[in-house]
């Protein structure tokens, strides 16, 4: 275990965001650093109160840890300084690291997508948070704390925001599949969708899934072989969330293939439209081709001109046109009605 330490007179300048100590019956209420350092020096292991500590300034807590006795694994300073945003869930001794995102999707495209990432370190009685950016899950977790929400240890605090994360994907998920019901709604009606964006969708269901839904082959494992101090309830809820994910998943490539489909019957649907139009352009042009042909023979300014002295000649030419154009017309509309 790495450690680096700060002295207690630079508490002022500690990148604490916000700090929250829970007593033992799961009521968490709000502390400041000098209150957090007091109480992790003189913390008592066998005692269930825990400490929640949210800091904003990932530079400043990579330079030195503000908290006198907090003790992190060498990993989680690495995962903060590669930056990656792929949300994931590992366990390195007796802690666990993981890294969540917040998004903000525009189904729309008018506005790209925004990307926040919290970077995640639980031990037996601390949780520690860093954030890049404000996300909406975290406030969403302050705001359920300081409602008197009771969170028995700092895993129900990791599952709570699981949950977050999980709402926010199945709230994406059920957005892509409305765009999509419209579309196939649309082409059951006969009609091609001015503007579907499947495609784009496909992808961001792509890019979402990565950013929001954390590796199943670790989630699983640590499902299945969890720390030992976490309670028997925290394992429970985390085995939902890690259902509640895979089902998410699944609902995911669903989508994905089904939207698939639908872009593969629109491009049929407009290749057969360009295949009739081109149908008709040709079969028009080559009724026309006889008086075309006629009229541009008998237009030549040149002796030997057949019935031009005739007094029935325009009547004879115009039925000769008639009736080669009659043929034209039959031998190209006959293999349409076969």
């Amino acid at each position: 275990m790495a450690t680096e330490l700060m002295s207690a007179q630079d508490t002022d300048h500690f990148p604490l965001d916000r700090g929250y100590l829970f007593s033992g019956s799961g009521v968490g209420r709000e502390i400041d650093a000098n209150t957090a350092i007091k109480w992790l020096k003189h913390r008592d292991d066998s005692s269930p109160e825990f400490i929640w500590l949210h800091f904003h300034d990932i530079p400043t807590v990579l330079e030195g840890w503000p908290l006198q006795h907090v003790q992190l694994p060498e990993a989680f300073g690495d995962t903060l300084r590669e930056g990656s945003r792929s949300t994931r869930i590992t366990h390195v001794y007796q802690t666990l690291i993981a890294v969540l995102n917040d998004v903000e999707y525009d189904l729309e495209r008018n506005t790209p997508l925004k990307v926040a990432t919290l970077w995640v370190n639980v031990g037996v009685h601390c949780l520690i948070s860093v954030r890049s950016s404000p996300l909406r899950s975290v406030s969403q977790l302050r705001q359920a704390v300081e409602a008197g929400e009771t969170f028995r240890s700092p895993m129900a605090l990791l599952i709570h925001l699981l949950q977050e994360q999980a709402d926010v994907l199945i709230g994406i998920v059920r957005t892509a599949a409305q765009a999509a019901n419209d579309v196939d709604e649309t082409l059951l009606a006969g009609r091609l969708p001015t503007r579907s964006g499947l495609g784009g969708i496909r992808r961001d269901l792509v890019r979402l899934r990565r950013l929001l839904a954390p590796e199943p082959a670790a989630l699983f494992r640590l499902v299945n072989r969890p720390p030992r101090w976490v309670l028997e309830e925290d394992a429970q809820s985390l085995r939902q969330s890690a259902e509640e994910f895979s089902l998410t998943l699944r609902d995911i490539a669903g989508l994905q293939e089904r939207i698939k489909l639908l872009e593969e019957e629109i491009a049929d649907r407009v290749a057969e439209h360009t295949n009739r139009s081109v149908l008709i352009l040709t079969a028009v042009t080559v009724i026309a081709l006889p008086v075309n042909l006629i009229s541009g023979l008998l237009g030549m300014n040149i002796g030997g001109l057949p019935l031009k002295y005739d007094n029935h000649g325009f009547w004879i030419v115009a039925l000769i046109a008639l009736l080669l154009t009659s043929v034209a017309a039959w031998l190209i509309f006959r293999p349409l009605r076969d």
